[in-house]
């Protein structure tokens, strides 16, 4: 039934959400860039950002009721990593099964890397 599933995020400033997808988190452009939406590439995910027209007197929401997830194999490197091109960490859960550290790309919007034990 279907045949790929992507996460669409409302962004106020596409350049600025391009460069911390491509450049901070080292994601892959997808196609090229116009002025209101580009998809980025992501293990096993496309993010589509979307920049809505001022016209429209729409803005991207604050509400915290979505979040964007990243497996990764080495949490360590991974926070060192992206600390190193200026993401800043909010919390670090340590359940049974993983542990999550929070952050937040330009946007205000929630993202995390989880890593099994």
């Amino acid at each position: 039934m279907f045949k790929s599933a992507n996460v669409t995020v409302m962004v106020a400033d596409l350049k600025r959400a391009v460069q911390f997808y491509v450049e901070t988190l080292g994601l892959k452009l997808q196609n090229g860039m116009d002025e209101h939406f580009v998809q980025i590439e992501a293990p096993g995910l496309t993010i589509g950002l979307l920049h809505l027209a001022e016209e429209q007197e729409s803005q991207p929401e604050k509400s915290g009721s979505m979040s964007i997830g990243f497996e990764v194999q080495e949490l360590e490197s991974a926070v060192e990593t992206l600390k190193s091109r200026g993401v800043e960490f909010h919390d670090s859960v340590e359940g049974k099964a993983a542990q999550v550290v929070h952050f937040s790309d330009p946007e205000g919007n929630t993202l995390y890397l989880v890593s099994g034990h």
